[in-house]
């Protein structure tokens, strides 16, 4: 997924899994033999009772390049949403903003942090709501063919950057998403039905994984042989 002299931007939320990944990433840039840039972004949709600027500090502290975007998302989302979900709205405003940092700041790569259970969950989502086999990619060039979106986590399990973030004191931002939290949403049924399903089967998600694997990799190809000029 990293490739000599990438220039990455994080997607950072505070939440317990961006964070884990800004940590990865950060240790890896120490010690890997791939030399490669890193830097972070956090979109802060002004909502009420979420505020993730102490993250400005604490990337500071790191010596982490930062970019913080305040964008009225929830605003926005009561005139323009239409029909869509508050969900799909904010992440497609959320997108845009990286897209464009990423552009402007000469990034190549984007890192989002998004674990095996959210593609399990989407995968779910999309089989019973759009009748479609699809998940989250791992590895892809976007629509514009000039940049790359990685997904480390992917075959990392939740509860791992929950236990990893309260072993390690991280200052997690409390409910990342506080519209998701304050309303019931398709992809919390999905978290709440995998949950109860792997409470009796054990081996659920290795299954899952096996099943998603490929469309974990559409792309993967293209991607990996890309290179940025």
């Amino acid at each position: 997924m990293i490739q000599e002299g990438d220039r990455i931007l994080l997607g950072l939320s505070g939440g317990k899994d961006s964070l884990s990944l800004l940590h990865i990433l950060y240790y890896f840039q120490q010690r890997a033999p791939v030399r490669f840039d890193l830097g972070a972004i956090t979109v802060d949709p002004m909502a009420e009772d979420f505020d993730p600027s102490p993250m400005i500090p604490y990337l500071a502290e790191l010596g982490v390049e930062y970019h913080y975007k305040r964008e009225p998302i929830m605003d926005m989302a009561q005139k323009h949403m239409g029909k869509n979900s508050y969900c799909a709205f904010c992440s497609r405003i959320k997108r845009g903003v990286m897209y464009n940092t990423a552009r402007k700041n000469r990034f190549n790569v984007i890192a989002l942090a998004q674990h095996l259970d959210d593609l399990a969950e989407s995968f779910l989502m999309s089989a019973f709501h759009g009748g479609k086999l699809k998940t989250m990619k791992a590895h892809y060039i976007n629509d514009d063919g000039d940049l790359r979106i990685i997904r480390p986590l992917v075959y990392a399990r939740e509860r791992l950057t929950r236990d990893f973030c309260q072993n390690n004191h991280l200052p997690v931002i409390p409910d990342s998403c506080p519209a998701c939290f304050s309303m019931p949403t398709q992809r919390q049924h999905m978290k709440e039905l995998l949950a109860a399903e792997e409470s009796q089967n054990r081996l659920l998600f290795k299954s899952l994984l096996s099943t998603i694997k490929p469309l974990m990799a559409e792309g993967l190809q293209k991607a990996a042989s890309y290179r940025y000029e």
